[in-house]
């Protein structure tokens, strides 16, 4: 188990499947946690609930991520209940909100995939930026999409999270002379509300069967892995975006 006791940690997109994971991991490490939501304001309070009825600390705040104002009152808030240091930053919120061909693809959908997945990404971390410490880590989330293109009508969505795996290689740069290392995941198919919402039983049940493994992951499986690269054990990793996919697809 790596040691998280006493650290602070935000995680976006905190309230639910692997977000939620993430954020219980992180306190059964030891770390306080900040769940931010945007929607699930109910699944923010119950992860809160568990975390604390585990005998850790945390809080909801909502705020849309893609809002540099609401980002302004999620480190706000986070100073209040925790203090003006973080040591964890996750993003993971993201979405891919609907399975488009090029042709249907029309502005407002642009936008909307681009600020969710890449913008929040972007503005997050320069929100948080002065108020992480040398031998922090930030974990972003793009996604095995980004490496392959991603599957039918996910144009876009794969666009956005290759844009993430870049901004992280550029920002373990920026942030390395201060000691704070930046990392991103690349998951494949992990069984989650995302798989269960946008890709069909028969196309989980070939790519699962397609795997060495010959199943999904599961969201603590990633945490496990947030845990570990937030940690001091991965102190000499940076500027890498880790795959997580049952062996699928190889970097």
């Amino acid at each position: 188990m790596s040691d998280l006791k006493g650290k602070v940690a935000v995680v976006t997109g905190g309230a639910r499947d692997i977000g939620r994971a993430v954020s219980l991991k992180l306190a059964k490490n030891g770390a306080k946690v900040v769940v931010n939501y945007f929607e699930n304001r109910g699944d923010a309070n119950d992860t809160v609930k568990m975390i604390k009825n585990n005998g850790g600390d945390a809080i909801a705040v909502y705020a849309d991520a893609t809002s540099l104002s609401d980002l302004e009152n999620l480190a706000s808030k986070t100073k209040e209940a925790f203090g003006d240091k973080v040591d964890i930053l996750v993003n993971v919120a993201g979405g891919l909100f609907a399975r488009k061909t090029i042709d249907q693809i029309d502005e407002k959908f642009y936008d909307l995939l681009m600020d969710v997945n890449f913008k929040s990404c972007v503005f997050v971390t320069q929100t948080f930026k002065t108020m992480m410490v040398e031998g922090g880590s930030i974990v972003n989330f793009a996604s095995q999409a980004g490496r392959d293109g991603g599957g039918p009508g996910a144009s876009l969505y794969a666009a956005s999270k290759g844009a993430v795996m870049t901004f992280t290689r550029a920002m373990a740069k920026e942030f390395g002379p201060q000691g704070i290392r930046v990392n991103a995941l690349c998951p494949g198919m992990i069984a989650t509300k995302f798989h269960d919402d946008f890709t069909k039983d028969e196309v989980r049940a070939k790519v699962a069967g397609s795997t060495p493994l010959k199943r999904e992951g599961n969201a603590s499986e990633v945490a496990d892995l947030v845990a570990y690269l937030a940690s001091s054990e991965a102190s000499f990793i940076t500027g890498n975006n880790v795959d997580i996919n049952g062996g699928l697809a190889f970097s």
